[in-house]
C-alpha cells in the first residue's frame, strides 16, 4: 500500500478558462483536465483527481490505498459553480486502483463510480478505474505524414472489420484471449496478405458486458483491459500503421449501459442522460440516451472522439447507430416519444451535436475519416455542415446491403422476379459518399453466415459467395467485409470463440480467400474502380434490364485514366454463351478476373484471356463483345 497524505486543494490542472469553455460546451480536450493525472505538487509526486458531479453533496476517492475509506480522501467542489470536484493526493502512483464515492444531495443516493474519464480500468467483471499514463514512443511518423493519401475519397478503401476477442484465440490455453501485443503480428501479416487497406475494430472502449461486443461502452477514454494496457493497444495501432494499414475505431455516442458503477444517475440525478424516460431510455438496447443538449455532455463525447485520434492515432471513427440519434421516435410507438419544439420527430440537439462533432474532428485532423452507420434516408449525411449536411466522410449503404443479401438468398429460378433489388442501388448511389458493408450485423442473431445465406448445393453456395464479393468490389462505393467472410466461414459468428481457421485446410475455403485477395489487388490497382466512386461520371450501365437471364453489365471509369473496366455478372447457374455486350471502344478487352476460374474452384467457363471487340452495334454502342458468361459468375475486363 502506497503511503499517502491528506488531500491538497487549490493546486489543480483546471483553470478559469477551462471552466468557461466547459460551461459553454466548447472544451473538447477534457481528457487533459478531468479524470486522474500523475502530477507533482510542491515537490511531491501524486495524482490529481477531478470529476464532474454538480448535484453531489460530497465526492471522495476510495481505493486499495486507503482501505476503500469513504472519508479519508474527500475532494473539494470548485467555487465557480462548474460542478467539478477536485483534489491532489500525494504518494499515489501509476497503477493505483480507485473509484469515486458519490453522495448526492437528492434521495439519499450513494454510489461508487468508475472514473468517466479514466484512462485504464480493471478487467471486468471488476469495475474500478486505474491511475495510468498514456505515454508512448510512437514509430508511425511516416504513416501520419502520408495519411491524407490513404483516407481521401478518391483512393481505394477496403476495410477488414474485426472483433479482437474472437478473431483468433490461444487454443493452448483453453481459447484464452490473445493480448493486443500477441494479436498484432498475425493480424498485421494477415491484413497485408489479404490486401485490405484499413482495419475497423469493433469498440475497444471498456465495456462491462463482453457479449455486447463493445457497443455497451462505459470507458470512453479507456481501451478494454481484457487484452492489455493502453500502451499495449497503442503498440497494435503503431504496428498496423508501420505496415501502411489504417485503423478505424467503432465509437458509440448513441447510448450507454445501466450498470450502476457507470454514467447512469451519476450524482443522484440524470446527469449524462435525459430525465424523461421517453427521451432518455432506449427500448431496443435497454440502455440510456445521452442528453446532447447539455453542454457538459457534448464536451464529454466530443472529447472522447478527439481523444482516440489525438492519443491513439486513430485514422477514423465509425459512429454507431446514428439513426437512433437523429429521430426522437426511433423504435418507439405513438405516445412513447416527445416531439421537438416544432412538433417534429427530429432530434435537433443530436443533429447539432453531430455537426459539431464532425466540424471539430475534421478541423483538428483533416486527414481522418468519420463514418456514419445511418440506416434511413436522412439527406446529406456526407455533405459538409456549411451547406446543411451532417459532415460525415462516409456513410454505410444499408439499403444496398439489405437488397443485395435479399436477392442472393433467392433461388436463381426466382431471381428474375427480384431484379430490381440489384439495380435499385444505382438510383441513389451518388447521393452520398457510400461504403458497402457486409458487416458483423449480417452474421449474428440467427441470420447465419454469408455462405449459409446462399441457396442450393455447396458448389453453388461458393459460386454465389464469390459472385457477391465480385459484385461488391466492382460496385461504386468503398468496401467493408467482416472477419471470417473472406474464407467462407460456415457457422454464424460467435464472439465466445475463435474464427474457424481450420476450414482453410479445405480447397473451397482456400479458393474463396484467394478470390478476395485478388479482388483487393485488382481494386487497388485500377483507378477506374475507386477514383470516381461518388460521381455519376464514374459508372455507366451497359444493360440493367436483362432480368429474364438475370444478367447485368456495366463499366467503371476513373478520373486519371480513360481505361475502362467492364463488368458482367450472371446470377444463374446456366452458362451464357455468345452473350452480346455492347462496348464504347473497339480493340482488345482483356479478361482480368473470372470468378469461375479453376484457381477459385470454378468450372473454367471463360473467354480465353480476353475478347476482340466487333464492329457490330450493341446496347447503343458501335462495338460489341461476344462473351461467355460463367454460371453464377462475374467476369471483369479491361480495355487495352
Amino acid at each position: 500500500m502506497n503511503q499517502t497524505h491528506a488531500v491538497v486543494y487549490g493546486k489543480g490542472l483546471i483553470t478559469d478558462h477551462d471552466v468557461y469553455l466547459f460551461k459553454e460546451g466548447s472544451h473538447f480536450k477534457l481528457y487533459d483536465k478531468l479524470g486522474s493525472h500523475l502530477s507533482v505538487v510542491d515537490g511531491q509526486r501524486g495524482v490529481h483527481f477531478s470529476v464532474w458531479a454538480p448535484n453531489a453533496q460530497s465526492v471522495s476517492v476510495i481505493g486499495d490505498f486507503n482501505g476503500w475509506s469513504k472519508t479519508a480522501h474527500p475532494l473539494a467542489v470548485r467555487w465557480d459553480e462548474s460542478g467539478i470536484w477536485e483534489g491532489f493526493i500525494p504518494g499515489l502512483d501509476k497503477g493505483t486502483i480507485y473509484k469515486y464515492h458519490v453522495v448526492s444531495k437528492h434521495n439519499n443516493y450513494k454510489a461508487e463510480k468508475m472514473d468517466p474519464m479514466g484512462f485504464h480500468c480493471e478487467t471486468p467483471p471488476k469495475t474500478a478505474s486505474i491511475v495510468w499514463d498514456i505515454d508512448y514512443k510512437w514509430g508511425d511518423g511516416d504513416w501520419l505524414a502520408k495519411r491524407h493519401k490513404h483516407n481521401k475519397l478518391s483512393v481505394p478503401i477496403s476495410v477488414y472489420e474485426v472483433h479482437l476477442g474472437s478473431w483468433r484465440r490461444n487454443p493452448a490455453e483453453g481459447s484464452k484471449f490473445l493480448s493486443y501485443r500477441e494479436l498484432a503480428p498475425d493480424l498485421v501479416q494477415y491484413i497485408k496478405e489479404m490486401g485490405f487497406t484499413h482495419v475497423e475494430l469493433l469498440p475497444v472502449m471498456e465495456h462491462p458486458f463482453y457479449g455486447s461486443w463493445g457497443y455497451q461502452s462505459l470507458g470512453y477514454f479507456a481501451p478494454t483491459s481484457r487484452f492489455g494496457t493502453p500502451q499495449d493497444f497503442m503498440s497494435l495501432v503503431d504496428l498496423l500503421h508501420q505496415n501502411d494499414i489504417g485503423v478505424i475505431l467503432d465509437w458509440v455516442p448513441s447510448h450507454f449501459p445501466s450498470d450502476e458503477h457507470g454514467l447512469v444517475y451519476f450524482d443522484g440525478t440524470h446527469l449524462y442522460e435525459h430525465s424523461n424516460y421517453k427521451e432518455g431510455f432506449h427500448p431496443d438496447w435497454k440502455s440510456y440516451i445521452f442528453n446532447y443538449g447539455r453542454c457538459e455532455v457534448k464536451n464529454f463525447l466530443i472529447s472522447s472522439a478527439l481523444f482516440w485520434m489525438d492519443k491513439y492515432h486513430a485514422d477514423g471513427l465509425r459512429v454507431d447507430a446514428v439513426a437512433s440519434m437523429l429521430y426522437r421516435d426511433y423504435s418507439r410507438k405513438e405516445g412513447e416519444w416527445i416531439p421537438n419544439e416544432f412538433g417534429g420527430r427530429e432530434n435537433l440537439q443530436a443533429i447539432d451535436f453531430i455537426k459539431c462533432l464532425n466540424k471539430t474532428l475534421y478541423g483538428a485532423f483533416p486527414d481522418t475519416l468519420t463514418i456514419a452507420e445511418e440506416s434511413t434516408a436522412w439527406p446529406m449525411v456526407t455533405r459538409p455542415t456549411s451547406v446543411g449536411g451532417l459532415g460525415f466522410g462516409l456513410k454505410w449503404n444499408m439499403g444496398w446491403m439489405h437488397d443485395t443479401l435479399c436477392y442472393f438468398s433467392k433461388d436463381p429460378i426466382y431471381r428474375k422476379y427480384h431484379h430490381n433489388n440489384l439495380t435499385f442501388s444505382m438510383c441513389y448511389a451518388f447521393t452520398e459518399n457510400f461504403a458497402l458493408p457486409l458487416s458483423h450485423d449480417e452474421v449474428v442473431h440467427g441470420k447465419g453466415s454469408l455462405i449459409g445465406k446462399m441457396p442450393a448445393d455447396d458448389w453453388q453456395k461458393f459460386a454465389n459467395l464469390k459472385l457477391l464479393f465480385g459484385y461488391m468490389f466492382t460496385h461504386p462505393g468503398k468496401k467493408l467485409l467482416f472477419m471470417g467472410d473472406e474464407f467462407a466461414q460456415r457457422d454464424e459468428w460467435n464472439h465466445e470463440q475463435s474464427l474457424d481457421w481450420h476450414l482453410l485446410q479445405y480447397y473451397p475455403h482456400q479458393q474463396v480467400k484467394r478470390w478476395v485477395e485478388d479482388l483487393n489487388k485488382l481494386y487497388k490497382s485500377e483507378p477506374a474502380l475507386y477514383e470516381l466512386d461518388f460521381e455519376q461520371t464514374g459508372f455507366d450501365w451497359i444493360d440493367h434490364m436483362d432480368m429474364e437471364q438475370s444478367v447485368i453489365s456495366f463499366t467503371r471509369k476513373g478520373a486519371s485514366s480513360d481505361k475502362r473496366i467492364l463488368v458482367a455478372c450472371n446470377f444463374t447457374p446456366t452458362p451464357r454463351y455468345h452473350y452480346r455486350v455492347g462496348v464504347p471502344e473497339g480493340g482488345f478487352w482483356k479478361e482480368v478476373l473470372n470468378s469461375d476460374s479453376g484457381i477459385y474452384g470454378g468450372s473454367n467457363h471463360g473467354n480465353f484471356g480476353g475478347v476482340d471487340a466487333r464492329q457490330e452495334p450493341g446496347h447503343g454502342f458501335g462495338y460489341s463483345l461476344l462473351l461467355t458468361l460463367p454460371p453464377l459468375g462475374i467476369v471483369i475486363f479491361k480495355h487495352d
